[in-house]
């Protein structure tokens, strides 16, 4: 079975520069009162959710008018920090910043105290990002995915992925490869990417999928082998590296991506008022660097396209979860 993210059926929307002057506009009048902007991330500083809202940090107070306070909120999977945000003021003052993790752990966590789509207000898809197939160079001999393929199904038993932890998108992503290749490996969790990369790099494991900003210095100096990246199109930053699509598993798309939220039942013009801000945010050229430096492709859906794009995840990801077997660790 085949599935395709948003991203590969639609156009990333051009994003033009906007003039940062202006009043605040009605919408954020009742807010906009020289209070911060509350940004939850569900996520531990340092993570990679957090290193892009620091990157927006100054670019956003100058589109919203107003200080930004990042409130990082970690643990459980990024449930303790999603639920400040469902819970938030409906007003706009408390934006949420989350990752693929939140159409995930619906399928992996017994009890999740909210509903992924019903209890939040999605505003805009501000990036996506590839992950990387990688190899031991000196346990595969493999070049390409067609060759890896063939050498997997040759001894199945003999090979084994590293990622980092049940239920990732690290774990998913190479879960859907072996389903595509249609073969079974043995997956050995980690706890996180830099653990499992050091272990593919001293063959422990023989492969694993990893964030091309990750892998990108141990693809350069030799220590792994880059066979493709799950994207629909070659990263423009490494475009030396074919697609699994293009290169022996046609159809073939895995992105993982990073998007903001805020609770349901935020007004349409609150909302459409937020994503203004959030697309001027955007296109501050200094924000398009950082997020280019970090291996990510810029977008900004708009709240109409984000709403389905995370009902068609959640359905991914459940048939990625089920298939995989993974619980939470």
């Amino acid at each position: 079975m085949r599935t395709h993210s948003f991203f590969g059926r639609r156009a990333v929307i051009a994003l033009s520069l906007l003039g940062l002057a202006g009043a605040i506009s009605p919408a954020y009048a009742q807010t906009a009162d020289g209070r911060s902007l509350r940004l939850v991330v569900p996520n531990q500083a340092g993570s990679g959710v957090d290193a892009v809202a620091r990157a927006m940090t100054n670019s956003m107070a100058t589109a919203f008018g107003r200080p930004i306070v990042i409130e990082n909120l970690p643990g459980s999977g990024g449930m303790i920090g999603t639920q400040q945000i469902v819970n938030a003021p409906k007003d706009g003052s408390v934006l949420g910043m989350v990752s693929s993790n939140h159409v995930i752990n619906p399928f992996i966590y017994k009890r999740v105290p909210f509903d992924a789509i019903k209890d939040i207000t999605p505003i805009a898809v501000i990036a996506s990002s590839a992950v990387v197939l990688v190899v031991n160079p000196d346990t595969v001999k493999a070049k390409t995915t067609r060759e890896f393929i063939a050498e997997l199904k040759a001894n199945p038993v003999g090979y084994s992925y590293a990622s980092a932890g049940n239920g990732t998108v690290l774990h998913l992503a190479a879960e859907y490869f072996t389903s595509e290749a249609e073969v079974s490996i043995l997956h050995v969790p980690y706890k996180g990417a830099g653990t499992m990369t050091t272990d593919i790099i001293g063959g422990q494991v023989n492969f694993g999928m990893l964030p091309l900003v990750v892998a990108a210095p141990h693809i350069k100096s030799g220590k792994l082998r880059a066979i493709a990246v799950t994207s629909a199109k070659r990263n423009s930053a490494y475009p030396e590296i074919p697609t699994l699509a293009e290169s022996g598993l046609p159809g073939f798309e895995f992105e993982s991506w990073i998007a903001v939220i805020g609770p349901a039942g935020m007004s349409a013009p609150v909302v459409a008022d937020a994503y203004r801000r959030i697309r001027e945010t955007m296109a501050h050229k200094e924000v398009q660097a950082s997020f280019l430096a970090q291996g990510f492709t810029l977008s900004t859906t708009t709240p109409e396209q984000t709403r389905p794009f995370f009902e068609a995840e959640l359905e991914k990801h459940k048939k990625l979860v089920k298939r995989s077997g993974a619980v939470a660790d």
